[in-house]
């Protein structure tokens, strides 16, 4: 029988890290499993247990370099040396920029981007001796193009992203094994929309269309075994990034008069009841990789499949250059 993969995932207690868990799980391999809530991380062992995975938890703040170095030496002490890494832990604040405290942008960043770049470098302590292993970041349709309400997560995958794209040529230039992908996601059905900090009226909510975390699962899943550079997944992470790179002034003038409204339903929320952005919110949930939009979201995305296959972003593509060039011309008309 062929030795279990060996598989690091952050932010595991819930969301995507959650779905990405059990992602593995169902392929048979063993899990390492790192947040900072017990219950939460409890419950995400056993989703993988049941699925017929390893799984081992251990609690650590992805903000605290010495803390996720730690947890991956414990990880590979019980399960062996790790194979593949995904950064996904994040938490944020939904606000108007002038409206988050200092500390609070801190915090949000130090999660959200340190945690990526911590995680990157436990990763590649043990995987560069080796010559093998692969890096999965998990980013955003974001990390090209910012909107309303959420600078400190914007920020965090622009910078996730410029570190990505330096360490890329840093082992290109060394000639190493080692493989570092990036998958760029659209708004996601997770339970992040009810326990960010949030100093909106209204509850938040994704930008539309929404996807649910079994989409990202399945594409992180496929991006840690192809040595591809970047995977989007879904039609509307295309459109932002080439819609951005065609006519970012266009972008900006529709978001500035969509998205505040966009992000936010029409419930009544508290959003510093149960923000996660301090201490984690960790009741003892077995179904928490979703969020509260089942009714909404999508269970698949043709995109992605297109785009596993090397068609959809070309198809995207023509089709944005397409739609771009349309309006251009109804505007010089």
């Amino acid at each position: 029988m062929a030795e279990r993969e060996v598989v690091v995932v952050t932010g595991a207690s819930g969301g995507v890290g959650r779905a990405v868990a059990r992602e593995f799980a169902k392929h048979g391999a063993a899990v390492g499993l790192i947040a900072r809530g017990k219950a939460g991380l409890d419950a995400a062992a056993r989703d993988v247990s049941d699925l017929g995975g390893v799984a081992f938890a251990y609690q650590a703040d992805v903000a605290d370099f010495d803390a996720v170095n730690a947890a991956a030496g414990t990880i590979e002490e019980r399960l062996g040396p790790i194979d593949i890494w995904i950064n996904n832990a994040m938490t944020t604040v939904f606000a108007f920029l002038d409206d988050v405290d200092p500390r609070e942008f801190e915090r949000a960043t130090r999660v959200t981007y340190l945690g990526a770049v911590w995680g990157t470098k436990a990763a590649l302590a043990r995987m560069m001796p080796r010559d093998r292993g692969t890096i999965v970041q998990v980013g955003s349709a974001l990390a090209y193009r910012g909107i309303p309400l959420q600078a400190p997560y914007c920020g965090a995958k622009h910078a996730m992203k410029g570190m990505f794209e330096s360490l890329r040529c840093e082992l290109r230039h060394r000639g190493s094994g080692v493989h570092v992908t990036m998958v760029q996601l659209p708004g996601m059905n997770t339970p992040q929309f009810d326990h960010c900090l949030s100093k909106m009226p209204r509850h938040p909510m994704p930008v539309p269309p929404i996807y649910e975390p079994e989409v990202a699962a399945r594409a992180v899943y496929w991006s840690a075994h192809h040595r591809r550079r970047e995977l989007y997944v879904g039609f509307p992470t295309v459109y932002t990034i080439l819609g951005n790179k065609l006519a970012p002034w266009l972008a900006e003038r529709y978001l500035a008069r969509t998205a505040v409204d966009g992000q936010q339903t029409d419930q009544r929320f508290d959003g510093a009841a149960a923000a996660n952005l301090f201490e984690p919110v960790d009741p003892d949930h077995d179904e928490d990789s979703r969020g509260i939009f089942d009714d909404q979201s999508h269970r698949r995305s043709e995109q992605a499949w297109l785009s596993r296959h090397r068609l959809g972003s070309g198809l995207a593509a023509a089709a944005v250059a397409g739609g771009a060039a349309a309006l251009l011309t109804r505007r010089r008309a």
